[in-house]
């Protein structure tokens, strides 16, 4: 996620992401991250069953599991917005989240 901030601190609007190939090299290095997250939220969720939905509904776990299946399969159709959605507003919920859970578990 730390990978994500720092990527993400010039972008001031979706349009960053597309405008030059500076910003389409954040837009795929911050989607690559996101797979990432996504792939090792799914790790846990199976590890543990259902405590992801249970001890953290604040978190949409579908959607944050999803999302490796958006960005992987359909790469080149990746959403600037919806990218700038996630990390403007989405991703410090889940930081914290997962710092709890974090605490919590270990």
């Amino acid at each position: 996620m730390r990978r994500i901030e720092r990527r993400f601190t010039i972008i001031q609007k979706p349009d960053d992401f597309i405008v030059n190939d500076e910003g389409l090299d954040r837009l795929d290095s911050i989607s690559m991250m996101l797979i990432t997250i996504s792939e090792n939220i799914r790790r846990i969720d199976r590890m543990m069953g259902d405590v992801l939905n249970n001890r953290y509904p604040e978190i949409p776990w579908s959607d944050v599991k999803g999302i490796r299946n958006i960005l992987a399969h359909d790469y080149f159709n990746i959403d600037p917005e919806e990218i700038y959605k996630i990390c403007a507003s989405d991703l410090l919920i889940l930081k914290q989240v997962l710092t709890r859970m974090r605490r919590d578990l270990f």
